[in-house]
């Protein structure tokens, strides 16, 4: 039988990981090297550890786990630069007779891994332009630009994400469609056997982990690791300083926000990226919606 691709979905704080875990041993029992491949653009990052709950060496039971802590802080993270390597990454697993299983929220990144997902040029000179009207007008100038060239894109584009809106108004401005910050009509697998799991937690359970997980963030260190991430230029880089958690932890380490403060604007911003995480996720064809504790063997059915 074909190595297969498994891939884990779904929104923050479900539980991906720890399935992920399970299922991989239980491949592994019946004689199939299966391996994990990280699908969460912020786990790409090395010392942004507590911030995106990445599971520490001592907890992955042996089981190899890529593309984690492959890039500095100081680094760009774009799904463009992640869909080959993270293509590579699979097709090793499966020379070596192994199933890979991809686990992560980032929807973008997901898809340009399992679906056959094509990405726009770039053009340094716009991005360079663009980036500093961003600084200068903010994201709701550019938002509004976007709506006028492109009202489909922009609705799918969250206001806020100044990064996204940027990108979509490059492609724009070269005279390229955009993908949409979104799939495809009818998206086709990047490789046949595909199978996708979505981790389902109901809404209210989730809030309530999702809250109880920012307020264990910080007990468990996250301001001593930005301080330490921020000697290494966290406050330089272009994507990793955004992150939710670490803006607000560096807002209350320069004394913008009290921590309660930066606390609180942590949890509601978790709790809508959640919510735009299960929307995107509702769309993939063929997804499986399951729950966090559902059992290898009854995934596996053999």
């Amino acid at each position: 039988m074909n190595a297969r691709v498994w891939a884990i979905v779904g929104a923050t704080g479900t539980g991906k990981s720890d399935l992920a875990l399970r299922l991989a041993a239980e491949l592994r029992e019946r004689g199939n090297p299966a391996e994990i491949v990280n699908a969460d653009a912020m786990q790409l990052y090395r010392g942004m550890d507590i911030g995106t709950a990445k599971l520490p060496l001592e907890e992955r039971h042996g089981i190899p786990h890529h593309l984690l802590d492959v890039r500095e802080v100081t680094d760009e993270a774009a799904v463009a630069w992640y869909q080959p390597l993270a293509r590579d990454v699979i097709a090793g697993i499966h020379a070596r007779g192994g199933d890979a299983i991809l686990v992560g929220g980032s929807g973008l990144y997901v898809s340009s891994a399992i679906f056959d997902f094509r990405f726009p040029p770039r053009d340094a000179a716009v991005r360079d332009r663009l980036d500093r009207e961003l600084e200068s007008f903010g994201a709701g100038a550019l938002y509004a630009r976007l709506q006028d060239l492109d009202a489909e894109t922009a609705a799918r584009v969250d206001p806020k994400n100044g990064r996204r809106i940027v990108r979509a108004l490059e492609v724009l401005e070269q005279g390229e469609a955009t993908h949409g910050a979104a799939l495809p009509d009818a998206p086709a697998l990047w490789h046949s056997p595909t199978r996708i799991l979505g981790v389902h937690v109901e809404r209210p359970e989730l809030v309530a982990r999702l809250d109880r997980r920012v307020e264990r963030m910080w007990r468990q260190g996250l301001l001593d690791e930005v301080v330490a991430l921020r000697a290494q230029g966290l406050e330089d880089g272009v994507t990793a300083r955004r992150a939710i958690g670490y803006a607000q932890a560096l807002a209350q380490l320069a004394g913008e926000k009290s921590e309660a403060e930066a606390i609180a604007e942590t949890q509601s911003l978790t709790r809508r990226y959640a919510r735009r995480q299960v929307s995107w996720f509702k769309r993939y064809p063929g997804i499986e919606w399951i729950s966090p504790m559902s059992d290898a063997g009854d995934i596996l059915g053999e």
